[in-house]
């Protein structure tokens, strides 16, 4: 895998699902735990998640060989408790960090309410923020008060789950995406979810979650779209659109 041609800007690397930043692996929005919930609901959907996000983690390190590792937020599902099957996920996965990487960064999102419980017994700090180099990384499911006074000129954030809705008549294939934009006269990106359940938000026909998107226009943001591994860019939004209506 040639890892130049994934330049989503100079510093950074789209690497399947995530971002590669020097020696730092960032991913987002697991949601451990995310079956059982949908089980509470009446859907029944089987618990294949954790060994698949391992799996995946182990193949984008065998190529990208980082040493550290952020989660940029919500690891766990569940707002307001830990279900039983997210303790034994978030411990064991946790686990499987601290053997396999140098350093563990963990950025707080609006589901991590109940996260220091369990990350406290393995001494790994939860912080609200993350600068790599000249990246300021933060959930994005609120914009920090002081967010004029911040000084690196790349943001990144998930908390969207994005993803594009590629319609074909009835027919609609959703793609998880990486989007890149402006926010303020500063680099943007939105990170697609580490999350195998579900695909995403349809930035295209759905409403949008972060308030870093919702209250500005996406047209002239880019998108990334990514399966199996391959990076494939749909260019512009406002692009996207006219492309697909085409096909209404």
């Amino acid at each position: 895998m040639n890892l130049n041609k994934n330049r989503i800007v100079k510093n950074i690397e789209i690497v399947d699902l995530g971002l590669k930043i020097q020696d730092y692996l960032i991913i987002s929005d697991l949601h451990l735990g995310y079956e059982q919930s949908l089980n509470t609901e009446g859907l029944m959907i089987p618990k294949f998640q954790f060994e698949k996000i391992i799996s995946r983690l182990e193949e984008i390190n065998s190529f990208s060989a980082t040493k550290s590792i952020v989660i940029n937020g919500d690891l766990k599902h569940e707002f307001g408790k830990i279900t039983r099957q997210e303790w034994k996920e978030v411990n064991s996965f946790l686990s499987f960090l601290q053997d396999n990487f140098q350093e563990i960064v963990l950025i707080k999102g609006n589901h991590d309410n109940f996260i220091p419980y369990i990350t406290k017994k393995l001494e790994i700090e939860v912080k609200e923020t993350f600068s790599i180099e000249n990246v300021f990384l933060l959930h994005g499911h609120q914009i920090p008060e002081n967010i004029e006074d911040i000084k690196e000129d790349t943001l990144i954030i998930g908390h969207e789950h994005p993803c594009i809705g590629l319609r074909s008549g009835e027919r609609v294939e959703k793609i998880k995406c990486f989007l890149k934009g402006e926010f303020k006269g500063k680099n943007l990106i939105v990170m697609p979810s580490f999350n195998f359940v579900s695909e995403g938000s349809d930035i295209l026909h759905e409403k949008l979650l972060s308030p870093f998107l919702k209250n500005y226009p996406l047209d002239n943001f880019e998108a990334y779209g990514i399966e199996n591994f391959e990076v494939f860019p749909f260019g512009k939004i406002k692009d996207i659109i006219k492309v697909s209506q085409q096909f209404i």
